[in-house]
């Protein structure tokens, strides 16, 4: 089994059990979140979604609390929280099944994992015995084992990297989600000294220009996923 994380804003939370009756509870890990009008902004949109009867969101652990209906697929959410300017942390599986014979087995497979909570597709390659799955990075492996297993099929003992393989696997790099405040910080500076350097007596001020070269970039592209969530 391979396992590609695509987002820093993957947690140990668990794909958890609904409290209410007849509703599924997911933990969906948010990414980009920098203020309470994020949360707004991500509980809106998740809350949006036909299904969805509660959606909390925490800043501080970046997660997405989500009480939802069955039949309601996780790649709704991602597109979601997407649209409205954000991350959602999922992850790629790749398991190795046995004992699948046709096209039918193919199809029930498939059928199997994607019925798991939180997984947002899956396709099964007959001729390799593989099936490739994109999840929320919060879906645990073994609940997709236990789908297969649960459909008649046998998923093959995974792999156990050897030390020379895990030193040379090296994480995708992402920026940090920071780096848009650091660099409107950096643009605005300028803006802002003239009126700290009058408190000096010293009377500077850029050209025109010059502030509008540092200040659109910060309100229309910076900015620009403010103005695309509403």
């Amino acid at each position: 089994m391979t396992t590609a994380v695509h987002s820093p804003g993957a947690t140990t939370a668990t794909t958890a059990t609904a409290a209410s009756p007849g509703l599924q509870a997911l933990q969906l890990p948010i990414d980009g979140m920098t203020c309470a009008s994020c949360v707004m902004r991500v509980e809106k949109a998740l809350k949006a979604l036909p299904g969805v009867q509660r959606a909390e969101v925490n800043l501080a652990t970046e997660q997405a609390a989500v009480a939802v209906e069955p039949g309601v697929g996780a790649q709704a959410f991602v597109a979601a929280v997407r649209k409205a300017g954000y991350e959602v942390g999922t992850q790629h599986v790749e398991l190795s099944v046995e004992g699948m014979t046709c096209a039918s087995c193919v199809s029930r497979v498939e059928k199997a994992l994607l019925k798991v909570p939180g997984v947002t597709s899956a396709s099964v390659n007959l001729a390799t015995e593989k099936a490739t799955v994109e999840m929320l990075s919060t879906v645990p492996v073994q609940a997709l084992e236990a789908a297969i297993q649960k459909g008649g099929y046998t998923v093959k003992a995974r792999d156990t990297a050897s030390p020379s393989a895990s030193a040379s696997a090296t994480p995708a790099w992402h920026w940090p989600a920071w780096w848009p405040v650091a660099v409107a910080a950096a643009l605005t500076a300028p803006l802002v000294a003239p009126m700290l350097l009058q408190v000096l007596g010293i009377d500077w001020m850029l050209g025109g220009w010059a502030q509008w070269a540092l200040a659109t970039p910060v309100q229309f592209w910076l900015g620009w996923r403010f103005y695309r969530a509403g």
